[in-house]
């Protein structure tokens, strides 16, 4: 990867090669950590972070759910996110917050464990190809009542790595997960979305990531008066879409070509992928005032 020079750790800057652990830091355990994936586009108007306050509001929610404290207000913590994408100049990029339970108790318990934060930016184009070929898994989400599925917390991510070893060790681009009760759930780090006759369906919240992309195109959606539900889908019937696609901080909007081989159309992404996947970029570029709200700026 390509790295920038500083990261924000604790309420400092630190040189990026200096950002180290302990390695009994507890989250490098057990997961016992959250984070947030969040991106900043260059636009006429100076360097914009999308939708940032959308994503420290669910960074706090995720921390709520491991009784991580975060030790800095959301301004405060806000503000620090703007002057590391500012102090490292980075005009186009990821930005991923972390906090999580530091070195200081090895046992499951996280009483006397201390919470650290960090904020690291880099560079980082888009997370998918344009088009990918997708494979169900034989791996399901984590099950609602054994976790908090809304949360983004960094053991859930093991559940994704799985599925995406699956997917590619079968010459798949990504993975797709069903829930426990065999309706589709999401991919290992996107939300899904298919297309039949014009109109718009996603699976409910429940046992997936309360995705904010996703909330940005369920609001685009019907801002076009494309019809859209939040509803169960099943893979059966999924297979039957005229288009598929993910969305996502990391992938943004992407087409979807095959699930198991079947192919959706005559090619990907479809129409109605297309036009939002362009609204989308149009937005978080700065060339649609009507969502300028969903914009900071890097002063």
């Amino acid at each position: 990867m390509k790295g920038t020079k500083y990261i924000w750790m604790d309420g400092k800057f630190v040189a990026w090669k200096r950002a180290k652990v302990h390695v009994l830091t507890h989250a490098l355990h057990y997961g016992s950590g959250v984070f947030e994936g969040i991106r900043c586009y260059e636009t006429e108007g100076g360097v914009a972070i999308f939708r940032l306050g959308e994503h420290v509001d669910r960074l706090y929610y995720s921390a709520s759910r491991l009784k991580i404290k975060i030790p800095y207000p959301k301004w405060r913590f806000t503000k620090a996110i703007i002057e590391t994408v500012k102090k490292n100049r980075l005009k186009e990029g990821y930005i991923r917050p972390l906090c999580y339970y530091g070195y200081g108790n090895m046992g499951l318990p996280v009483e006397g464990a201390p919470v650290n934060c960090s904020i690291a930016v880099w560079p980082w184009p888009k997370y998918l190809k344009p088009v990918v070929r997708v494979k169900a898994s034989k791996f399901i989400r984590i099950h609602p009542k054994s976790t908090y599925a809304d949360a983004k917390i960094c053991g859930h991510y093991v559940n994704s790595i799985l599925a995406s070893i699956e997917a590619k060790g079968s010459g798949y681009d990504e993975a797709l997960l069903l829930d426990y009760k065999g309706n589709v759930a999401e991919g290992p780090g996107e939300n899904f979305f298919i297309v039949k006759n014009n109109q718009l369906s996603t699976p409910p919240l429940g046992t997936i990531l309360k995705g904010i992309t996703r909330d940005s195109i369920i609001r685009i959606a019907r801002d076009q008066r494309i019809p859209i539900q939040e509803r169960p889908l099943k893979l059966r019937d999924v297979l039957k879409a005229d288009e598929a696609f993910f969305c996502g901080t990391a992938a943004e909007v992407t087409g979807i070509d095959s699930i198991n081989r079947k192919r959706f159309g005559m090619a990907a992404p479809g129409p109605m992928t297309t036009k939002l996947r362009d609204t989308y970029i149009d937005i978080v570029h700065g060339r649609n005032n009507k969502y300028r709200r969903w914009l900071s700026y890097v002063s």
